[in-house]
Order: C-alpha cells, then structure tokens, then sequence
C-alpha cells in the first residue's frame, strides 16, 4: 500500500476484492494500524433458496431460533471485567501524561479492543450462518436504548450487542438474496402458545417454561418466542421458498423448517450442527 508522504507500506493480507479502488481509510486503534479500502465490483443479488427462520434474542441464550438451535451469549465484556477495572484502577493512580500512565492507558486500550473482537467474532459468525441458511429472518424490534435505562440491565444488554445483531443480519441477508422481518416489539411473542394461540397474560420474566392451560403443551419461553416470531414474519411476508424436506405445520397456520418438538440443537457460533 502506498500511501502519500510516508510511502509503500506492507499489509498483513492481499486485497480480498478485484475492481476499481474508490478510497482508503486509514485508522488506529489500541496501537495498531488498520486501512479500510472501498472497491467497487460488480454484485448480482443471488436467489435464496432457503426457508425460514425465527430468532429470539435474550442475555441468558445469545439468540434463539425457532429451529431449536442456540448460541450462548458469551458475555466477552463480563468475563473480563476484573482485568479491566484493574488496569483502570492502576490508571488512575498514576500522574497523567507520565510514561507510566501511557503505558497503563495501552494496556487498558488493549482490552477493550480484545473484548470488542471477541464479540465481533461471535457475532459475525451467528450471523453469518444464520443469513446464508435462510430466505426469511423473522427478528423482534428490540427497544435497545430503552433497555439500556434500566441500570440492573444496562450491562449485559450492552455486552450482548442487540442492535449489532440487528444491523449485521440488516445487511447480510440482503447480500445472500434473503430478507429481514422485523417483527413489532409489543408482539406477545413469549406469552403466546404457538400450538394453539392461547396467550398467557400473567407471564413473568422468571417463568422460563411454562404450560398451556388450553392445550397443555409445556414450552421454552424462548424457543417459543422464537416460533412465534417466525409465524408472525411469515404472516407479514408469506412468499417464502420451501425447503423442501424439513416442512411442517403449526397451529397457528404458518409453516416452519427444523427438528420436532423437544430436538433443540445448542452449539456456539461456528461450530458445525450435524
């Protein structure tokens, strides 16, 4: 890379796209030194021939879809937290702008940006593997700042990166030929039976399984939220391509791909389901 009045300049990697270059940004953070170059190529939307797929996401299970599979919320920020506070515990001990303070100021950088790659990773991945496998994602439209006013929260909201999730699958089911759902945040998702539509008011948020005094079917909260979310996308967006081994019908009138009742698939991110 050439870059002006400091000349050529080596890149840990080769350039990953062929077209025009339009621009180069450069940055650095926590000592290192990264350049973000725009290339213009040609892309044709693909057809997706996927079906689909509904995600509840939540602090204790990352997302939860309606396939039964979860990923785990790592909670990268919490798990580090005790480094963290030490290191901004020993900064503000020493006298500012001394080389003691700056060498403490780089390692706390250091952790921060560790941690916000951790989650990156994660969340890139779920993504990712998420956006290829299905045409339709049916996804709550949390209320993200308002859950962050809630200081018992706040925290694990923060570390959990709602709107993150949000905005990667945005983008990413567009590029695979797919589309994102939003379904509205006051959906009785979690309260309602996906059997037979019997909603549960008096639903807590400690009750993690409950049963369905209509039909008495016994469900995870989230897993069925997660079902609840796709019939409700599917409702809104019903030309959804068929998958077409794995279909099934539920009560409430939609079709969804995945295990039977009680098969729930649990993996991290990136980690292959057989």
């Amino acid at each position: 890379l050439h870059v002006p009045k400091l000349g050529d300049v080596n890149m840990t990697e080769e350039l990953r796209f062929q077209g025009k270059i339009m621009s180069a940004t450069i940055s650095s953070r926590a000592g290192w030194w990264f350049v973000s170059i725009a290339v213009e190529v040609k892309h044709e939307i693909p057809t997706h021939k996927g079906g689909s797929v509904g995600i509840d996401l939540g602090i204790k299970t990352l997302a939860t879809l309606s396939n039964g599979e979860k990923f785990e919320n790592q909670k990268h920020y919490r798990r580090n937290l005790a480094r963290i506070q030490g290191l901004s515990k020993g900064l503000s001990r020493k006298v500012e702008g001394s080389q003691n303070w700056w060498k403490n100021a780089k390692k706390l950088a250091k952790a921060h940006y560790r941690v916000a790659c951790q989650r990156q990773d994660l969340l890139h991945k779920m993504s990712t593997k998420v956006a290829r496998a299905y045409a339709l994602i049916g996804l709550e439209d949390l209320n993200v700042k308002g859950m962050l006013a809630n200081h018992c929260l706040a925290q694990a909201v923060s570390d959990a990166s709602f709107f993150e999730v949000k905005r990667q699958l945005l983008y990413k089911s567009e590029q695979y030929g797919g589309s994102v759902q939003l379904v509205d945040r006051w959906f009785p998702s979690s309260k309602t039976c996906h059997a037979c539509g019997w909603v549960k008011e008096d639903l807590t948020l400690a009750d993690r399984v409950w049963m369905c005094e209509q039909c008495s079917t016994v469900h995870d909260r989230d897993w069925n939220a997660a079902i609840m979310v796709e019939i409700e996308a599917l409702r809104k967006v019903p030309d959804v391509p068929p998958v077409a081994s794995s279909e099934r019908t539920i009560a409430c009138g939609a079709e969804r791909s995945g295990p039977a009742m009680g098969e729930t698939v649990c993996c991290e991110a990136g980690t292959k389901v057989l």
